[in-house]
């Protein structure tokens, strides 16, 4: 079965994660797919909504580690970077329902949605300092655009989880919802969004995002080029070694960046 799963009811386009065993952590081939799924639907004329779930008890545990390592990403056409822009050029409304962990990716992807309904259950974390690299999605500017500086730096220089209604004080979500009632909310939401003016739904999100967008596309530019340089380093070698190892990592005989 896919890794990622898609069905469509009337105009909502469901999309889900489908590792569960492994809390739905993205590979190259996975970021692949989906941005093929968000093109296409992008074009489909019958798609009005994306419906965005993990299957299992999980949303998105970011990166799948092992396979990032065996599949390098290289600066230029990369997997991860399909998805970007997919996302960034994605016109109709997305509305996601978030259970479990929703660790780096898992959480920063999220920022291009417009409704990001939370269960009890979601962890969030933005942990990309710990691996020695960066924030990616262009969170580096819409994440400060939303918490501020003083909010961005306890979130991105920490690097440590924060709860379900933590995100919604935050603004990086809608509302915190009983896991019970999670998917039902996000998909009755996503109806209501269908049965809206087609053209003026459209019209009406570019409009929303139309004044951060330049700013969004040099985020992204600029944290591509930042992860690259990063990803090659000493300190990167030494916290991935940690990660698979299962111990901590010894930073002090790294080099400065």
């Amino acid at each position: 079965m896919s890794d990622i799963i898609t069905e469509r009811t009337g105009s909502v386009l469901r999309v889900a994660f489908n590792r569960p065993e492994k809390k739905n952590a993205m590979t190259g081939a996975m970021y692949t797919n989906l941005a093929d799924i968000f093109n296409e639907a992008a074009e489909d004329e019958e798609v009005r909504v994306v419906l965005w779930q993990g299957v299992g008890e999980s949303f998105c545990a970011g990166n799948d580690v092992g396979d990032f390592l065996k599949h390098p990403p290289r600066l230029g056409d990369f997997p991860q970077g399909r998805l970007i822009s997919a996302l960034i050029r994605f016109e109709k409304p997305i509305v996601a329902a978030v259970q479990g962990a929703a660790i780096g990716g898992g959480t920063t992807m999220l920022t291009h949605c417009d409704f990001v309904y939370a269960g009890e259950s979601a962890k969030f974390q933005l942990p990309f300092i710990n691996l020695a690299l960066v924030p990616e999605f262009g969170s580096s500017f819409s994440i400060p655009a939303r918490v501020g500086h003083l909010g961005a730096a306890d979130l991105f220089l920490l690097g440590e989880p924060f709860t379900a209604s933590r995100a919604v004080e935050l603004g990086l979500a809608t509302r915190v919802l009983p896991d019970g009632d999670l998917l039902e909310t996000a998909t009755a939401t996503a109806h209501k969004l269908a049965a809206k003016p087609g053209s003026a739904l459209l019209a009406t999100k570019r409009l929303i995002k139309q004044a951060a967008l330049q700013r969004l596309q040099e985020a992204v530019k600029s944290e591509n080029q930042t992860f690259f340089a990063q990803v090659s380093s000493a300190e990167a070698k030494e916290a991935f070694s940690a990660f698979l190892e299962k111990r901590a990592p010894d930073f002090t005989k790294s080099p400065k960046g």
